[in-house]
């Protein structure tokens, strides 16, 4: 009789969730759709960490989504905190810190993102940085 050992890796979720694959990886992947501003939140804040600008456009508002690329290879994202998340009828801000490096030097991008629902769908619109 043999006994084998299966041993699965579980990799952490870049927004501080417990496995990639269960939390924003799900909505990443396009098997779900995020639920509330903080999920979608969360979950482009992965898809920074990611590089997966496909993903970052597919969840930005059209009226808003910049032409330009949204990946800088220069930045190594390195945590994120949620201050506050807020849903008020169709309408949600999510206040949050992301920290990060930038030519080895720590920065951080304090923000109060707001998003907007339609169709049943959650959208990025814009966000405000505090100083």
């Amino acid at each position: 009789m043999s006994d084998t050992m299966s041993i699965q890796i579980v990799k952490p979720c870049p927004c501080g969730g417990e496995a990639l694959e269960t939390c924003c990886g799900r909505f990443i992947s396009e098997a779900e759709l995020p639920q509330t501003p903080e999920q979608l939140m969360r979950s482009r804040y992965t898809a920074y960490v990611l590089a997966n600008e496909a993903y970052l456009k597919a969840t930005w508002d059209p009226a808003t989504c910049p032409a330009e690329e949204l990946i800088e290879p220069s930045i190594k994202w390195d945590g994120l905190e949620v201050r506050a998340a807020q849903e008020e009828g169709n309408d949600g801000t999510v206040e949050f810190i992301a920290r990060a490096k930038v030519g080895g030097r720590a920065r951080r991008l304090h923000e109060t993102s707001r998003f907007i629902r339609r169709d049943g769908r959650w959208w990025y619109v814009d966000g405000d940085i505090k100083a």
